[in-house]
């Protein structure tokens, strides 16, 4: 029997982090399913999921990354996952979508969003976003199951990004994966529903 567990980790980025948290799943006997891991301001961050054996509990884990040693201090939090990764990909809604966003660079577009989603009952799945001088990028995976007309959240999106000066792209998630790669710029144009 195993557990699958949670792990998110935070330092300030040098070389040998990634080394570092998987030698300590490694030695455990872990086994990484999924990883996510990024740089964001001179921090490393890092969110995963790993396999480890019932015997192995959170403060095996815990000890392992506090004996890191290292220059910079390695913050990790774990918590053991209630339902396995795979079933939870396996309910990921029929109704994914994808919304991009760009506008120029400013304060407060990401809860422009977000006030937008919460106020329109529609969970967000995954989001990342990117910032250069001029622009700022966000790019949604948002469940629409629950949406009581698509029309009428298409015309709300449009008038949102009227009013707050944003191109708007939304497409079904399956359309999204099967024409985007990781790595592939998007080109976002506003979209013409």
């Amino acid at each position: 029997m195993s557990k699958q567990v949670v792990i998110s980790v935070m330092s300030k980025d040098r070389p040998g982090i990634i080394a570092d948290v998987t030698t300590v799943i490694y030695d455990l006997g872990g086994d990484l399913a999924d990883l996510n891991q990024s740089v964001l301001g001179g921090y490393f961050t890092m969110l995963l999921i790993a396999e480890f054996e019932n015997n192995i509990t959170l403060d095996d884990l815990f000890a392992g990354f506090s004996n890191i040693e290292s220059e910079t201090k390695i913050e990790a939090n774990i918590k053991e996952m209630e339902v396995k990764l795979e079933v939870e990909k396996k309910l990921l809604p029929r109704e994914t979508f994808i919304v991009t966003v760009q506008g120029a660079n400013r304060k407060g577009l990401v809860k422009v969003m977000g006030d937008f989603f919460c106020s329109n009952n529609i969970n967000v799945l995954d989001l990342s976003t990117t910032r250069d001088v001029e622009k700022y990028t966000m790019i949604f995976q948002v469940d629409l199951t629950n949406l009581v007309s698509m029309e009428k959240f298409r015309d709300d999106l449009n008038h949102l990004a009227g009013e707050e000066e944003l191109n708007l792209v939304i497409q079904h998630n399956d359309i999204f994966m099967a024409t985007n790669e990781v790595g592939t710029q998007l080109e976002v144009l506003k979209a013409d529903y």
